[in-house]
C-alpha cells in the first residue's frame, strides 16, 4: 500500500478560505442560508467553514446543523459490517431555506442522494446546494455535481482519498492511498511458492 499527499496543511487553509469566500459571495449575509454537515466526515469542514466566516469575516450566527444518512442509503443492507449511526443536529427550521450540504469527498454520490432523502424530514428547503473538499469527478455513479469545489482529483478504484482533520486527526491533509493489485497470475506463482513445485 502507497500514498501520496495531494494537499498539505497550508493547501487545505488556503483552499477552506476560497471556499467560504464562494460562499458570501452567494449568500451575503447568511440570514436565510444554513450549513449542514454530511455525518460524519463532513462535521469537520463544515465546523471550518462557519469558523471563518464568523471570526474571520464577521458573519456572525451562521446556522449549522449535522445530518446522519446511514440509514437513508440505497446500500447500506450491503455492508457487512455493523453500522454506527452518527448524530443529527438540526435545531432550526428548514422551511424555505437555502440548505448548503458539506461533505469532505464526492465520490459516487449515494451519500448526497440520502442526503436528499434525509433532509425532507426537516421541511422543504427552497434550494439545495452542495459543497465538497475533494470532487472525485470520475466516480460517479448517480448525476451529482458540487456547487462549490475545493479540488478535483482523478483516481481509479483502488486508489481512496483520505481526509484528515487536526481536530480529530492531528493535522489538515489530504492524502491519496493506492491498494495494492495482484493479479492472478503472481497470485497462482506464490500458491506454487509455498508448497507446489513450479514447472519453470
Amino acid at each position: 500500500m502507497s500514498q501520496k499527499v495531494l494537499l498539505t496543511s497550508k493547501e487545505v487553509n488556503i483552499i477552506l478560505h476560497r471556499l467560504a469566500c464562494q460562499l458570501i459571495e452567494k449568500h451575503l449575509d447568511f440570514s436565510n442560508t444554513i450549513l449542514i454537515g454530511i455525518q460524519p466526515r463532513g462535521k469537520y469542514l463544515a465546523e471550518r467553514i462557519k469558523q471563518i466566516l464568523e471570526q474571520e469575516y464577521n458573519i456572525k450566527n451562521v446556522p449549522l446543523g449535522f445530518l446522519d444518512i446511514t440509514f437513508f442509503r440505497d446500500d447500506f443492507r450491503r455492508n457487512e459490517k455493523p453500522l454506527e449511526a452518527n448524530k443529527t443536529q438540526i435545531d432550526f427550521i428548514v422551511e424555505d431555506k437555502k440548505v448548503v450540504f458539506i461533505d469532505d469527498v464526492l465520490y459516487t454520490g449515494r451519500s448526497i442522494r440520502a442526503a436528499l432523502t434525509a433532509i425532507q424530514s426537516f421541511g422543504r428547503p427552497s434550494g439545495i446546494e452542495l459543497l465538497t473538499l475533494i470532487d472525485r469527478r470520475f466516480s460517479r455513479d448517480l448525476p451529482i455535481q458540487p456547487d462549490y469545489r475545493g479540488r478535483q482529483v482523478d483516481a481509479i478504484n483502488n486508489e481512496k482519498v483520505i481526509v484528515n482533520w487536526k481536530e480529530n486527526d492531528g493535522e489538515d491533509q489530504v492524502l491519496l492511498v493506492a491498494k495494492e493489485v495482484r493479479s492472478e497470475k503472481g497470485k497462482e506463482k506464490r500458491e506454487k511458492g509455498k508448497g507446489e513445485e513450479s514447472d519453470m
